[in-house]
């Protein structure tokens, strides 16, 4: 296991547990303890834990991890969702993408596809995104057109939000975007732990003829702290076969349609 994947494999134990010792990580992540005090210091030197003797608790700000640590996450679930995602769109529609793991596979399942990148010089897709690390992945492509929101840059998701990027938002339409999202219940909707990325997020819904939520199963069935929009406004769920079939009905109960990959 490599740095990268023991970061975030002793983030999820601990974001779980809400405490870990050096003793037990080291027996799960297959490490020395000595590994592993080193990655718990640099965690804590970035506020992203609380080291105590023997090991470390948690902090809020555990559950709304940096990007670069929740990539290793369900990364096979989330490589099925995304490939199902680009499958789904037409050669030249515009698409909304929000920031997140399983969203930025969506962004590069797209410019994958064969269709899009025959077209030469000319854009064959337009996508619409408040991700800078989308968006910078993404330009360098001849076959896509990036329009980026604008807004105040968040540095865990590197996610604009903001007054600033709404003004763009009122004057487009999307065919359909792809929300990521950091919870989804039947009953209530969508959410994520950010209040200012569900108000960017809630108008990407608004301005789409078509809304998908795009989620791995661990995320079915919970809230988070801000809402972005109601069930009713969910015309699709993608998301992986591990999700509970009880969980899936009621979704569908709800009138949204769930698609399992």
């Amino acid at each position: 296991m490599d740095r990268h994947a023991r970061l975030s494999a002793l983030l999820d134990l601990l974001g779980r547990r809400g405490k870990v010792t050096v003793e037990e990580l080291a027996t799960e992540l297959g490490a020395s303890t000595a590994t592993v005090r080193r990655d718990l210091d640099h965690l804590a030197e970035q506020q992203l834990l609380t080291r105590t003797r023997g090991g470390a608790v948690a902090q809020n700000i555990a559950y709304d991890l940096p990007l670069r640590y929740k990539a290793a996450r369900n990364a096979h679930e989330k490589g099925r969702i995304a490939r199902a995602a680009a499958a789904m769109v037409a050669p030249g529609a515009v698409v909304g993408i929000n920031g997140g793991t399983t969203t930025t596979e969506i962004a590069r399942s797209l410019v994958a596809r064969a269709d899009l990148a025959d077209s030469g010089d000319r854009a064959s897709l337009t996508i619409v995104t408040n991700a800078l690390n989308i968006a910078n992945e993404l330009v360098v492509r001849p076959q896509v057109k990036i329009v980026v929101t604008g807004g105040v840059a968040r540095p865990q998701s590197f996610e604009l939000t903001g007054p600033l990027g709404t003004h763009l938002l009122a004057e487009i339409t999307l065919d359909v975007v792809f929300l990521g999202v950091d919870a989804v219940d039947p009953t209530r909707g969508a959410f994520a732990h950010n209040e200012g990325e569900a108000c960017t997020n809630r108008l990407m819904t608004e301005r789409a003829d078509r809304v998908v939520v795009v989620s791995d199963s661990s995320k079915l069935g919970r809230t988070a702290f801000a809402h972005i929009c109601p069930t009713t406004s969910i015309d699709m769920l993608l998301t992986d076969s591990g999700a509970a079939a009880e969980v899936v009905a009621r979704f569908d109960a709800g009138g949204v349609p769930v698609r399992a990959v």
